[in-house]
């Protein structure tokens, strides 16, 4: 690379560094994500186990509890009143106890953590239940039916005791289990909820670590470089284009500070050759503001000193012409007209010559001019040869604008001089009117002479071209050359109209006054 001189570049471009920051922002999001879900699954677990299961369970194991009770209650009553009102409670209760034990059978179906022991805590119970029944509370309601209270002894009554004492010790240890369970539940559910905020903090810190870490990269592999890249390259748009640009950075901004120091060197080289190439205009315009002073000497001669010899020329031979026509032969007057004639078109040619290098260079300021009165000035100047010509000029509505009035009054003058000039067989019509465009005047002057082929729309503006012959129509060329100069002058552009009929269409812009915009 050109840039080579003490820059290191980085084999990674910027998009890598990107990627990599990206990749290491994804990793680190992924194994969030992971981790607080598995925190969250953990923690659902136990809220389900402890308060979906291990609760209800006590419940039931509670409404167990109440239903053998409630059994035990009626056999005891029945036994010592022999009434059968008695044995609801027994009634009830069972019903009670299936219920209470198909509901803790559901909540314990599960073969994890402590549910396997409180279910071997019910079928307990359950079996003491059972034996209870079979054994003393079934055979001793049968008796009591049959031979009435008092049919049972004390020892059979101390027997549905001690049995119905088995029932009370399974439903103690199932409700230590489950109160141990729920203990545990607990203190799960707490854990779970504790590791689920820790891991929460942890993910926490170790995106915002990836961060940190993914941002200092990024800045001393991506934007330190730019940032140095960019202060170098402001130092040279302010001028000093001998501060070499490098960069240490990733390869692509390496590549982007050679190409920068190679537009450099070509400003560098550029500028050597504008400033070459700006000595020399000096010198050109040095030069040529000599050649214009003698321009201007060259002027006041040709006004002053060349006018008058010439003037001498067209006079006497004017006086010979008077005094010896017709007293020469036919040659000699022709000589003599020829002479007269060349005479005074020097002098119009003089003339014409001076007022064209006049434009511009002899101005003033600007002033508000009414084109209206600067037409009616041309008009007025041009009244015995309009009269001459049976011709007419219409004036529409016309802007003011800013400029010279002698030179926009020259420019209608010319324009309505060539109508007459180049006029048909009809009597030359000329109408002139204004038009308003973008922040200009669009002003038009039309007639209905000879007209002008498309193909000299240009040329008609050259200096010294004509398009006919001088013998046949007169003039020195300078005319429409001398509109466009002074049009130009103005800021505004003048053209020829192309026409589907007859006559010529001459237009010509002039900037609007502020108040007009």
């Amino acid at each position: 690379m050109p840039a080579e001189s003490g820059s290191r570049a980085s084999r990674l471009r910027v998009n890598q560094w990107f990627a990599i920051a990206a990749a290491l922002i994804a990793a680190a999001t992924v194994a969030g994500v992971v981790a607080g879900v598995l925190a969250i699954v953990n923690l659902d677990d136990r809220r389900k186990l402890t308060l979906e299961r291990l609760d209800p369970a006590a419940i039931e194991a509670l409404r167990l509890n109440k239903a053998l009770l409630d059994q035990e209650t009626g056999v005891r009553g029945f036994v010592l009143a022999g009434e059968a009102s008695f044995l609801r409670p027994y009634r009830v209760g069972r019903g009670e106890e299936v219920l209470a034990s198909s509901r803790l059978e559901r909540l314990l179906d599960d073969g994890g953590g402590p549910l396997p022991a409180i279910a071997d805590d019910v079928a307990a119970v359950d079996r003491a239940a059972r034996a209870w029944r079979t054994r003393y509370a079934v055979p001793t309601i049968a008796r009591v039916r049959a031979d009435g209270p008092g049919a049972v002894g004390r020892a059979g009554v101390r027997r549905g005791q001690e049995l119905f004492a088995d029932v009370r010790g399974a439903l103690a240890g199932l409700d230590g289990e489950l109160s141990r369970a729920r203990r545990e539940g607990r203190a799960d559910l707490r854990d779970a909820a504790t590791v689920l905020a820790l891991s929460f903090a942890a993910i926490a810190l170790l995106v915002a670590a990836v961060l940190a870490v993914t941002l200092l990269m990024l800045r001393r592999s991506v934007t330190l470089p730019i940032g140095a890249l960019a202060r170098r390259v402001r130092t040279v748009s302010h001028g000093d284009f001998d501060t070499p640009v490098l960069s240490s950075g990733p390869r692509d901004i390496a590549a982007l500070a050679a190409d920068i120091d190679l537009m450099r060197q070509r400003i560098l080289d550029d500028l050597a050759e504008s400033r070459a190439a700006a000595e020399r205009l000096d010198e050109q315009a040095r030069e040529l503001e000599r050649s214009n002073a003698e321009l201007e000497q060259f002027a006041y001669v040709a006004s002053h000193d060349l006018q008058e010899p010439l003037r001498k020329v067209a006079s006497f031979c004017q006086l010979l012409e008077q005094r010896y026509k017709g007293q020469l032969d036919e040659r000699a007057d022709q000589y003599i007209e020829f002479a007269v004639d060349g005479a005074k078109r020097m002098q119009a040619l003089i003339n014409d010559l001076l007022a064209f290098s006049r434009v511009g260079r002899m101005s003033g300021d600007l002033k508000p001019v009414d084109l209206g009165e600067a037409a009616g000035a041309a008009v007025d100047a041009l009244g015995r040869a309009l009269a001459e010509a049976d011709g007419r000029v219409e004036i529409g509505e016309l802007p003011t604008v800013l400029g010279e009035q002698p030179l926009l009054t020259a420019v209608f003058q010319n324009l309505i001089a060539n109508a007459i000039k180049f006029r048909s067989d009809a009597p030359p019509d000329v109408r002139i009117d204004a038009a308003a465009g973008d922040g200009e005047w669009t002003i038009t002057c039309s007639d209905n002479g000879i007209g002008i082929e498309p193909e000299y729309a240009e040329r008609v503006f050259v200096i010294f071209q004509r398009l006919h012959a001088k013998d046949r129509y007169g003039g020195t060329g300078i005319g429409l050359a001398m509109c466009r100069k002074i049009v130009e002058y103005h800021g505004g552009a003048i053209w020829l109209e192309e026409t589907a009929g007859p006559g010529t269409t001459f237009r010509f812009t002039l900037p609007m006054t502020e108040e007009d915009r």
